[in-house]
């Protein structure tokens, strides 16, 4: 075991076992040993002494909007890291929209890739996307080193990136199951999404009748069947209607390869307390009622949720405007998420174990990042320091990424990050990014698919 360098002790360390008082050794920028508390310093290692702040895994947001290049006003590699960096995240994974060039090509894959390489300040990796006639570039992809391929069922909002049609995602998954790759599919069905009402006005829930539950629950039932006939692995994002839960469970007793995760905002948040003209709050799908979020919560504790993660998805505050069916949907959380979910989660009686395995385990198990999401020897030593019991209020001057909207304006959030560190190397200081310096290399690294076992 090479010597450590670094020694990170705490009272409430987060393992795959649950908390425990240890000390964690890291060396060469992973873990090599998680001990008892107290172990000897090794001689020449820095030490550090959490007492009772909480040691984390970092977390893994394998749903981010980044938006660059193409539609840097609404977004940049670097304030979406920053932000990160702040709210305890270490590794983030880039959708391939709302980029100009959408990652559907491999020459698309290293624009992006080139622009996160200068400032990224965690690590990112990057889904492909699988648009109509794509189906070529699929592989190539894969084998560039994406994570996956998102797809949409329904206009995205952006004309450059459109929505498969019924033939297209046969074709498409057919070719994504050839080489065992992973689909991930924003799933409400654009049949069921034109008959309903238009989304127009100030009212919210006028809006929300324009998303039923019905189109996320038939565009799921629908997935599941092609995925069962193609034998396919497939994963269902930000999934909105509990109604779907039980569609998913009987497909995955019945063999079928099926993921699911769901969002912050969808765990926090209620279509009740949604001020007319408030659209800071829309999302698609939808946020909707209590009710509907009590079954999200039934449906993480279990275990038939499987991650949660941002979907950040930013844009200038002038695309917020007071019409719900004129205003951009998307919420911008990134360095919100573990404080929201923590505030929620703990007063419905889950810990931060549960936590940990939501935001970080579950989310690198989605997209086989084996050295992420867990504090134990062999990982990468990426972590965050979590004072659980202190409150802040959300100021959006506070927050890092490019654009100060959010619907958490003013509340208040149990759980400060104290700090955040990748591969041993503290990038996040009580909300203030560590310098890298003018000529230092950038601390985040880029991520490619790493081969199943």
């Amino acid at each position: 075991m090479p010597e450590p360098e670094l020694v990170l002790r705490s009272r409430r360390v987060m393992t795959p076992d649950g908390p425990r008082a240890a000390s964690v050794s890291v060396a060469d920028g992973r873990i090599v040993a998680v001990g008892p508390y107290d172990t000897p310093d090794p001689d020449g290692a820095r030490v550090e002494d959490l007492g009772d702040d909480v040691l984390l895994p970092g977390l893994v947001d394998t749903h981010v909007h980044v938006n660059d290049p193409g539609r840097t006003a609404w977004e940049g590699f670097g304030p979406a890291t920053r932000a990160a960096a702040a709210g305890g995240v270490t590794t983030l994974v880039d959708m391939p929209l709302n980029s100009i060039p959408p990652t559907t090509t491999v020459p698309a894959l290293e624009v992006k890739r080139a622009v996160a390489r200068r400032s990224a300040h965690v690590d990112i990796g990057f889904w492909g996307g699988a648009v109509p006639g794509n189906a070529p570039d699929l592989r190539p992809l894969h084998d560039a080193g994406v994570l996956g391929f998102k797809a949409f069922l329904l206009p995205s909002g952006v004309d450059e990136f459109p929505p498969l049609a019924p033939d297209q995602l046969r074709t498409a998954l057919r070719e994504i199951a050839g080489f065992g790759g992973l689909l991930i599919v924003h799933a409400e069905d654009a049949r069921l999404i034109d008959g309903a009402p238009p989304p127009t006005g100030p009212r919210y829930t006028d809006f929300l009748a324009s998303r039923p539950r019905a189109a996320e629950n038939e565009a799921i039932a629908g997935l599941i069947a092609l995925a069962h006939e193609l034998d396919a692995r497939v994963h269902v994002l930000h999934l909105s209607s509990a109604d779907a839960l039980p569609l998913i469970a009987d497909a995955r007793r019945k063999g079928v390869r099926i993921t699911v995760e769901t969002c912050p905002h969808f765990l926090t948040l209620t279509a009740e307390e949604v001020p007319d003209g408030a659209t800071e709050f829309k999302c698609c799908p939808p946020i909707r009622e209590a009710a509907n979020q009590d079954a999200l919560w039934a449906g993480l504790a279990a275990g038939e949720i499987d991650c949660v993660v941002s979907d950040h998805s930013p844009c200038t505050a002038d695309l917020k405007v007071g019409d719900f069916g004129r205003a951009w949907g998307g919420i911008s959380s990134l360095q919100l998420g573990l404080p929201a979910v923590w505030t929620a989660a703990r007063r419905r009686g889950h810990t931060l174990h549960d936590v940990a395995r939501w935001m970080s385990t579950g989310p690198a198990a989605l997209v086989g990042l084996d050295r992420k999401g867990a504090i134990e020897a062999g990982r990468d030593a990426d972590f965050a320091v979590l004072a659980p019991d202190e409150t802040f209020t959300v100021d959006p001057a506070a927050l890092h990424h490019r654009n100060q909207v959010t619907a958490y304006a003013g509340r208040t959030l149990y759980g400060v990050v104290r700090s955040t560190w990748l591969r041993g190397r503290k990038i996040a200081d009580h909300g203030a990014i560590a310098d890298r310096g003018a000529t230092s290399e950038p601390t985040g690294r880029l991520l490619e698919r790493q081969p199943r076992t």
